[in-house]
């Protein structure tokens, strides 16, 4: 293994900010424009806040939680609580009160960082049943009640008195003392399946990954170069490739207000490199999509002769490594077509998106590397840290979460479960020794619980979660992902969830496209209350048959779908069907949903 340059997150951040003072380090909206804060600042707001902490008595060891969607109090915080030696919790922002209470106690948490009110009421609705917590930090500014003590992270960082030299001097000590095999945080899994379980991470595991990624990736990015963040640093994706990655490189994380405005603040930050989930791909695809299908005349046919010519290049590049000829037609189709796309959706500057949390299905990453828009898919867990392997500019193959990165090993077993090995894997779940002894085989190799294969070039290609696998009454085992990815692609469909363990038969629960749906209705002259009673039209229903009949007609027959339910409205994350990550809940969408599955196998 190589000698790791840096003994901790927020050493890495103290030497960033000693070569890069003034160079921005994160960007925020504040009153509709971006304010940026250069490195040097940056890190003396990380210092204020420690010294805040220190002064409420925060020690080494102690578990801070951190109740917030991603922003620049969420860094601060962060940063500010490994400074001491002490571990951080993060909570997704969507959690609910009882989530955030299982996940406080388990952890044994004083102190917790929220965002605003609505995740301090959300606390004080389990205010009794969490007594350990001593205060509250809230990045936004309102009235507490005194039963549940509460400060600003401007007051606590008493942000208009500079850190002294004695400060200054004893903090930067304590982050110089801090030690690799330190652990930093306790990570709880988002519990697609089951109850949520603490991964303990060290900062090892973080540098470590740090290190081997940015070995595979090369100068993704340069100092100064903006990364738009916008997925949740709850997720182990965010924190390390979305977080601790512009750190490490000294890039800037501009943060996008919100999922739903990430379209917007990628044209206004116009970034270099971003990190994402499939879900983002698959909207952009579908919106480019629709924009073709709505082009006339000229403007379609040359779209189509463009995309064609990408097709080819990117084809070309897949199989020589980037050591293809690009040619004079491509050139054309760049400067006539992709070019101009690429300003329209604020990707001029990028140098490439990297998706990862779940599969990237291939046509639409082929679809996106046709208009010169790289995206590299990668792979890994929060166990992981998370990244195991990574396409990259120079290895790259479609459908597949590429090679291994250095000093990661694999094994794959008879049932084709991966096992991985590397500095990266987490040692332990925190307070369950039971699932930890699970979590590795007597040889100490990490059951990822993934079902997957290396081609003869060693790319990894991951199949499904062997926990998802469906088993049929006859025997056949069935990975929905692949089938579900399948029919997402169908511009009439949004979302949908296969189900059929133990049954005769697959069946699906089907989202449709709420516009196309709408506009479906018009052009077949359909009558209806609303959505609810538009669903269930049989005109409707005969419409989305045949489109599963042209979806069937390319499976195996024991993995065709034979009946489905639409529904009148998407997956969500508030509905409890998605984790932040915008990961399908198999098991509350099969619990949610019972009646409905049930009917479809009613004689």
């Amino acid at each position: 293994m190589d000698k790791l340059k840096y003994a901790s997150i927020p050493g890495m951040l103290k030497h960033t900010a000693s070569q890069y003072p003034k160079i921005n380090a994160v960007g925020y909206k504040r009153e509709g424009e971006y304010k940026y804060l250069a490195y040097d600042k940056y890190f003396d707001r990380v210092l204020m806040a420690a010294r805040g902490l220190k002064k409420v008595g925060i020690k080494k060891g102690d578990r801070l939680a951190i109740f917030s969607e991603t922003r620049l109090g969420w860094t601060i915080s962060d940063m500010a609580t490994q400074a001491l030696g002490s571990v951080t919790v993060p909570i997704y922002n969507t959690n609910t009160p009882e989530q955030a209470e299982y996940i406080i106690n388990h952890s044994g948490s004083k102190l917790v960082f929220i965002s605003d009110r609505f995740q301090y009421e959300k606390l004080m609705k389990i205010r009794d049943k969490i007594p350990q917590v001593e205060l509250v930090v809230s990045f936004e500014r309102f009235l507490g009640d005194k039963s549940l003590p509460l400060v600003t992270l401007h007051q606590l960082s008493e942000i208009s008195e500079p850190l002294n030299d004695k400060e200054r001097k004893e903090l930067e000590s304590g982050i110089d003392s801090i030690k690799l095999e330190d652990v930093f945080t306790i990570m709880y899994t988002s519990g697609t399946t089951a109850d949520p379980k603490g991964v303990l991470l060290t900062h090892k595991n973080i540098i470590a990954n740090l290190h081997y990624i940015r070995k595979e990736l090369g100068d993704v990015l340069d100092p100064g170069d903006v990364m738009l963040t916008f997925l949740p640093l709850s997720h182990v994706l965010g924190r390390t490739a979305a977080y601790y990655l512009e750190i490490h490189e000294a890039g800037c994380m501009a943060f996008a207000e919100s999922i739903d405005s990430v379209a917007a603040n990628l044209v206004e930050t116009k970034p270099h490199l971003m990190i994402s989930v499939p879900r983002l791909f698959e909207k952009v695809y579908a919106r480019v999509n629709d924009s073709v299908h709505e082009m006339k005349g000229i403007k379609k046919k040359l779209f189509n002769w463009a995309l064609k010519q990408g097709k080819k290049y990117a084809k070309d590049y897949e199989k020589t490594g980037g050591k293809n000829k690009i040619t004079f037609s491509y050139k054309i189709a760049n400067k006539l077509v992709f070019g101009k796309l690429k300003s329209k959706i604020g990707a001029d500057r990028i140098k490439c998106f990297v998706s990862g949390g779940a599969p990237l299905d291939k046509t639409i990453n082929e679809f996106f590397w046709s208009l010169n828009i790289a995206v590299l898919e990668g792979y890994g867990l929060t166990e992981t840290s998370p990244v195991l392997s990574v396409n990259t500019f120079d290895k790259i193959r479609f459908g597949s979460v590429g090679n291994l990165i250095e000093e990661t090993k694999l094994k794959v077993m008879e049932d084709g479960e991966l096992l991985f090995k590397g500095p990266q894997i987490f040692s332990e779940y925190y307070k369950n020794k039971e699932m930890t002894k699970e979590a590795f085989d007597k040889d100490g190799w990490f059951l990822s619980g993934d079902i997957g294969h290396l081609d003869e070039d060693g790319y990894l290609f991951i199949t499904d979660r062997k926990k998802e696998l469906i088993v049929t009454a006859a025997g056949k085992n069935i990975a929905p992902q692949p089938i579900e990815n399948m029919l997402k692609l169908n511009k009439y469909i949004e979302s949908s969830f296969l189900f059929g363990d133990m049954k005769p038969y697959l069946v699906a629960i089907i989202t449709p496209d709420i516009e196309r749906l709408i506009e479906l209705a018009k052009i077949k002259k359909i009558n209806y209350m609303d959505l609810q009673d538009l669903v269930k039209n049989e005109k409707v229903k005969e419409f989305f048959s045949k489109q599963l009949e042209k979806i069937n007609s390319t499976l195996p027959r024991y993995s065709t779908i034979k009946k489905f339910v639409l529904l009148s409205h998407d997956f969500t994350i508030d509905g409890g069907e998605l984790t932040p990550t915008l990961k399908i809940k198999r098991r509350v969408i099969s619990d949610k949903y019972k009646e409905d599955i049930e009917s479809l196998y009613e004689k």
